[in-house]
């Protein structure tokens, strides 16, 4: 969506819109639209829409208020995003191209964040949809600000970064994986990347192999489409200052291999490489934003199918780091795809501390169901920065627990572990697995985001499906964090 700014309406506009405080009606406003939205009990909740008509300098136009909440309210910038989604919720397929909105009242950060909630609820990946009805398509394609406070076009431009980088998260998870695949993956990075100062490195399964990832490469053996490990670095701290790791879980398909998943909803595991997509989409907001700080993102790329190479259950790996693992389920293969990625990212980069997303365990979702991603660390600073960032942009994490209880749990007759632990904690054992890979006083965190990529129905700033979760709260942290 494009976004302007200008002094006052431009002639032709069809909609109004005006953000409002609960309970509190703009002062002003034409008498037939103060009765409207008093008659349709429109009390300017958080995300709550009134629409009505009024003239206006000899023209009949749509004017919408739109609610955000409690002026006071600590989730005021949240609640704002609400009102800004709800105007692209009611107005994305309304026949109408342009709306204006009034920034009366609003500072700059306010208005900065009524735009993020328009533009990320009007994203609709609509490539593959050749028989649309006119009544649903998009029409709304640009928003007008009008009286924007001082500093608002400036907070809109370091925002636009944050949308550019979750629409493009949003963008991996959604395509096919006929379309994203471990190439094709690393190609729509390096386009997407091109100019921003981002610099990529890329090992195929010939440079993998010589390293001895037989984890990684164990789960792509199986498929016709080569695995790759994507590395992405921004520079933009202190020479020589050691970076900070994000790592993305990238399978971008999941048969489950020769644990083949059950055919109902197995279409949906296109989007088991949402960790690494989250990662791909926050590499680029940093670098379009400039910020302030030595990031590397690294992304293990695979395609997880059922074949005559394929591995299979009882098979024994041997990792990079050297230790060996009994695959029991070849289902459990993300953290096959993680380990060596973990192992590679500190010895070529010594990172201070890693921070790794991944759609990792179903188990996830009957814990935490779709409301939260889980969090497991062995650092208290860390976990208490990610969830204190999680809480502040949106994207939420719950702690769990670690522990030596658990870890025994996945302990192998025949090898040094194996990839599953027992049905109880599935979720808790996979981490304990990950934990395994990660060098003695460094400082990490697994999110097990499994239910938080891909969305069943809208949610506050997202329409079904992708949801681009990861991307701002790695951002936020590493604003808060890094950058502080």
């Amino acid at each position: 969506m494009k976004i302007e700014f200008a002094s006052a309406v431009p002639a032709g506009t069809q909609i109004v819109a005006r953000i409002v405080a609960q309970d509190s009606l703009p002062n002003g406003l034409e008498p037939t639209l103060a009765h409207g939205a008093q008659a349709a009990r429109f009390k300017g909740k958080a995300g709550q829409v009134f629409d009505g008509s009024a003239e206006r300098d000899g023209q009949i136009v749509r004017v919408a208020l739109a609610g955000a909440g409690e002026p006071g309210d600590e989730g005021r910038i949240a609640n704002l995003e609400k009102a800004g989604a709800a105007l692209a919720a009611k107005y994305a397929t309304s026949g109408s191209d342009s709306i204006a909105i009034e920034a009366d009242g609003l500072t700059a950060e306010e208005l900065a964040a009524v735009l993020t909630g328009l533009r990320l609820r009007a994203w609709r990946y609509d490539r593959y949809r050749t028989r649309i009805k006119d009544e649903q398509k998009v029409t709304l394609a640009k928003a007008v600000v009008i009286g924007a406070p001082e500093g608002g076009e400036q907070a809109w431009t370091e925002a636009t970064a944050l949308a550019e980088g979750v629409e493009f998260t949003r963008e991996l998870v959604t395509e096919p994986a006929n379309i994203i695949y471990p190439e094709s993956f690393v190609q729509r990075c390096r386009e997407r990347y091109e100019g921003t100062g981002l610099e990529i490195t890329v090992l195929g399964v010939e440079e993998m192999t010589k390293l001895g990832m037989g984890a990684l490469l164990g789960v792509g053996q199986g498929s016709e489409q080569p695995s790759r490990l994507l590395c992405v670095k921004w520079n933009g701290g202190a020479a020589g200052e050691r970076p900070m790791a994000f790592v993305g879980k990238g399978v971008t398909f999941d048969t489950g291999g020769i644990s083949i998943k059950p055919g109902p909803g197995m279409g949906d595991m296109k989007w088991d490489m949402g960790g690494a997509g989250a990662v791909a989409g926050a590499m680029l907001t940093l670098a379009l934003r400039k910020a302030k700080a030595n990031v590397v993102g690294v992304m293990g790329l695979v395609e997880n199918m059922p074949d005559g190479k394929a591995m299979r259950p009882g098979d024994v790996l041997t990792t990079m780091s050297g230790q060996t693992v009994e695959v029991l389920n070849t289902d459990a293969e993300g953290r096959l795809v993680l380990c060596d990625a973990l192992t590679w990212v500190q010895k070529e980069h010594d990172p201070v501390a890693i921070v790794d997303f991944a759609t990792l365990t179903g188990a996830m979702i009957i814990s935490l169901g779709f409301e939260y991603g889980g969090m497991f660390s062995n650092d208290n600073e860390l976990a208490d920065a990610l969830a204190k960032a999680g809480t502040a942009c949106g994207d939420k994490l719950w702690r769990m627990p670690l522990g030596p209880a658990y870890d025994k749990l996945i302990d192998s007759p025949i090898a040094d572990m194996q990839n599953i632990g027992p049905r109880e904690g599935g979720s808790i054992t996979a981490a304990q697995f990950l934990q395994r890979f990660i060098d003695k006083g460094r400082p990490w965190a697994h999110c097990d985001i499994a239910g938080m990529v891909w969305a069943a129905k809208p949610g506050a700033t997202w329409d079904k499906g992708a949801t681009g979760y990861g991307v701002r709260l790695i951002d936020r942290y590493v604003r808060d964090v890094l950058e502080s």
